[in-house]
Parts: structure tokens; sequence; C-alpha cells
């Protein structure tokens, strides 16, 4: 079993409603993630991906559809927040995305799992992603 991992970057601005501490006002991020996908070699000399476990363009196409034309540049809350913020924000600008959770890292990791899972082809697995924050802080999701 090989595995895959494409690093990707993304810039994005939170604010985490309810937090008790600094992160609950809008801040941003630069984003690094880093997605692992696990799977054997295609062994068919005619196979134009022989060799491959999987083409890195076709990872990377999936993750920058799924996650990163979406997520980059955009202003991302929690859908509990006041309508009336919600829809001042999005009067005044273009890339906000209302998620239906706390946009922390941890779920927001969750919930690129599940978009990417839904995409790769057969025999091939995620493992990892690994999502920085900061230069000091990043999560990971791995598959159990």
């Amino acid at each position: 079993m090989i595995h895959l991992t494409k690093i990707f970057h993304f810039e994005a601005a939170h604010a985490l409603m309810g937090y008790d501490g600094r992160c609950r006002n809008v801040h941003g991020h630069s984003y690094e993630m880093r997605v692992t996908v696990k799977g054997n070699p295609i062994m068919d000399s005619n196979n134009p991906k022989n060799g491959m476990v999987m083409d890195f363009g076709d990872l990377k196409r999936i993750v920058n559809e799924e996650i990163v034309d979406h997520y980059d540049h955009a202003f991302i809350i929690n859908h509990e927040m006041p309508n009336d913020f919600i829809e001042n924000v999005k009067n005044h600008y273009e890339r906000i995305i209302v998620l239906p959770f706390q946009p922390t890292t941890e779920l927001m990791l969750m919930h690129f799992a599940e978009k990417i899972k839904r995409r790769l082809p057969d025999g091939i697995k995620l493992v990892k992603i690994f999502l920085k924050e900061t230069e000091g802080s990043f999560a990971e999701w791995i598959e159990d």
C-alpha cells in the first residue's frame, strides 16, 4: 500500500461564535492543508496511469473543486450567527460560507474529509488531512 500526499494553500477568515478567547473576533489564516490518500499502484501497461496509485493532478483537481476554490479568500461563519449579521455580511462581501457548525479547524477537517472521500476513485482511500492554521497550530483528521 502506497501513501500519496498533496499540499494545498488557501487564505480564509472566520469568527468563532460564543468562544471565550480572541478567536471570537473576525480573523484570518493562511491555511496549509496536506491531503494523504492510499492505494496500490496500477499494474497495467495499457493504462496511461500505469505505476501510479493516483495521478497527483486528479487529486489536485478534486481538492481544489471541493475545498480550495470555495474556501480561498472566503469568510467562514456559523449558521447560528444572528441573521441580521449574516445578511449584512452577504450584502457587502461575495465569498461568505455559512456552515451548519462552528468553523473550527477540527470541524472543518471532518467536513473536508467527507467531501474528498465522496470524490475519490475506487480503490483509493483517504488516510489523513493535516490542516495548519498558524505556524504553531494544526489539527489532523486520520481515518481509523
